[in-house]
């Protein structure tokens, strides 16, 4: 959403603003949350390419992770970090396919687990948190944002739904 509000002088900003922390011993943990939209039909994917391979840059350049924004944009977002080779990083939310969860664990990459796949529907995200390697999964909330099923009546999401996100995840790998 803020691409639209974003200048280019903003990623010289925000390279001399890690430079800055790095100096003072205060080094970032990640670059994030950034990534592509596709959802919304009228951002700019143009524009929004443009800034995410820019920051894909200086989590190259300063060897930080990344944490994923991917939204109908799973092969693109692929497509980028195979060009530039960053630490790793999260998949916030992740929406995609074993295939493509695979293709992100390749490239060292984590994979975000939480609010949709508490709904027994969400078939696809379950099937793939039952099985795909612990050590390759992240237990979110997105608060305020995709609230788990429980949360009836505009009932606010925050990080204190954690423990029972957590609770589906052990009942879906059968772990006691």
């Amino acid at each position: 959403r803020s691409v639209n509000n974003a200048q280019p002088e903003d990623i010289d900003a925000l390279a001399d603003l890690i430079e800055k922390q790095i100096h003072q011993g205060l080094p970032p943990a990640a670059i994030g949350e950034i990534g592509l939209d596709y959802f919304v039909e009228d951002y700019d994917q143009a524009l929004q390419t443009f800034y995410f391979t820019e920051q894909l840059k200086l989590a190259e350049r300063f060897e930080l992770p990344v944490i994923l924004h991917v939204r109908r944009s799973i092969d693109d977002v692929l497509k980028h970090l195979r060009q530039h080779k960053v630490r790793g990083g999260i998949a916030h939310a992740f929406n995609g396919s074993l295939q493509q969860a695979e293709q992100f664990i390749e490239l060292g990459f984590k994979l975000g687990f939480g609010g949709a796949m508490t709904y027994p529907r969400a078939l696809k995200i379950r099937e793939l948190a039952s099985t795909l390697p612990i050590e390759a999964i992240v237990l979110e909330t997105d608060a305020p944002d995709i609230p788990p099923e429980w949360l009836k009546n505009g009932e606010k999401n925050s990080p204190a739904q954690l423990k029972k996100i957590s609770e589906i995840m052990a009942e879906l790998r059968s772990i006691k």
